[in-house]
């Protein structure tokens, strides 16, 4: 019965022996390429960190010394504005002159308060087109390109506060 156990054990392991040779030769001989390939991008991903590693390190800090620079500064004499004092008061002959209508006006003020055209929209209860078009009749009234030179000119001429 020993025998038989040597035996048995003795020609498993040269089968096993041979299958291994056999896959070995398959792997190398047969995938040599993908090998090599894999091989060469290890060195070259180990090369690329290390690199990365030496050429990020943190540089030595550069200390900057203060230099005091004396600025000449010009004296400004501010001449007082005249603020009327009362309540403001619209100018009705520019805007008659003007042809700008209540609709418009409202547009205008709400421009001049900050508000975007869906915010007048949603305020006056119209559509964001309707306050498209009103603010383009008023910059033609007021030969104003944008809306900061439009409310610019409205408060110029006394038509908004």
């Amino acid at each position: 019965m020993k025998k038989t156990v040597l035996l048995y054990g003795l020609v498993g392991g040269v089968l096993i022996a041979g299958l291994r040779l056999v896959e070995y030769r398959f792997l190398v001989l047969e995938h040599s390429l993908e090998i090599y390939g894999g091989i060469v991008a290890a060195l070259f991903a180990a090369l690329g960190l290390w690199l990365g590693r030496k050429l990020t390190r943190p540089r030595e800090t550069v200390v900057v010394r203060e230099v005091p620079v004396e600025v000449p500064v010009e004296v400004r004499v501010e001449v007082p504005v005249e603020v009327p004092v009362g309540p403001f008061e619209r100018n009705a002959t520019r805007l008659a002159s003007l042809g700008i209508t209540p609709r418009e006006l409202d547009i205008l003020e709400a421009m001049a308060a900050g508000h975007s055209n869906r915010e007048i929209a949603e305020r006056l209860f119209v559509s964001e087109n309707t306050v498209k078009t009103h603010a383009a009749r008023l910059f033609d009234k007021l030969d104003a390109k944008r809306r900061t030179q439009a409310v610019q000119l409205a408060k110029e001429a006394g038509l908004i506060p």
